[in-house]
C-alpha cells in the first residue's frame, strides 16, 4: 500500500466569506483572536458585473504545502520540514526565527508566532489527521468549500474531484507544485 499524500480542493464559488474557517483553525491552533495573524484567510476579490447586477466571489487560502518547498530549502535549522504524507511542518524548538522561510515563501503564508517564539503556519491540523479526523477548516465549513483527502487514494473525494473538474493552482510560474487545487 503507498504511503498517503494529503492534498486539497477548495471550490471558490461556494465561499461565503463567513470566516467560519480562519475562526476554528485560530481555536484549533491556538492563534490569538484578536491578533491580525493568520495560518489560513479568506481574500475579497474584485466585484464583478455592472449594477444592480453585482458578484463578488472570495478565494481562501493557507500554506500551500508544497512539493517542491522553498521555505524548507533556505531554512539554516532545518526547522521546516515535510511529514511522510507531504506536509509541512515547522519544529518550533528548531526555529530561531532568521525569517528566511518567510521570504522564500510565495504566498505569505508564515508568520512570527509571539506564543511559539517561531515562524508558524498552516499545519493542515496535523494533529488531528492520526484521529482520522480532518483539518479543523474542512471540518467547520458551512458551504464544504475545501475538500481534504489523500491524492494517492483514487477514491478520494480530492482524486476524484481532481479527475473530473477543471482545477488550477496559485503562481504555477514559481514551481512549487502546490498541493492545494482550486476549482475551475
Amino acid at each position: 500500500m503507498s504511503k498517503k499524500h494529503y492534498a486539497i480542493v477548495l471550490d471558490t464559488k461556494k465561499c461565503l466569506n463567513c470566516k467560519a474557517c480562519t475562526v476554528a483553525c485560530k481555536f484549533e491552533n491556538g492563534v490569538p483572536v484578536g491578533d491580525e495573524t493568520y495560518r489560513i484567510w479568506v481574500t475579497e476579490l474584485p466585484l464583478q458585473g455592472h449594477f444592480p447586477n453585482l458578484h463578488q466571489e472570495y478565494q481562501p487560502s493557507q500554506c500551500q504545502h508544497c512539493e517542491n518547498t522553498p521555505c524548507e530549502s533556505v531554512c539554516p535549522t532545518h526547522a521546516t520540514y515535510k511529514t511522510e504524507e507531504g506536509v509541512v511542518l515547522v519544529d518550533y524548538d528548531k526555529c530561531i526565527l532568521c525569517k528566511a522561510c518567510m521570504t522564500a515563501c510565495p504566498y505569505d503564508a508564515r508568520f512570527v508566532s509571539e506564543h511559539h517564539k517561531a515562524i508558524e503556519k498552516c499545519t493542515m491540523c496535523y494533529h488531528r489527521l492520526s484521529e482520522g479526523r480532518e483539518p479543523a477548516c474542512v471540518e467547520t465549513c458551512p458551504t464544504k468549500v475545501r475538500v481534504f483527502g489523500d491524492l494517492n487514494d483514487p477514491n478520494s473525494e480530492v482524486s476524484k474531484l481532481l479527475a473530473s473538474r477543471a482545477y488550477y493552482q496559485l503562481k504555477p510560474d514559481r514551481n512549487t507544485r502546490p498541493r492545494l487545487f482550486y476549482l475551475k
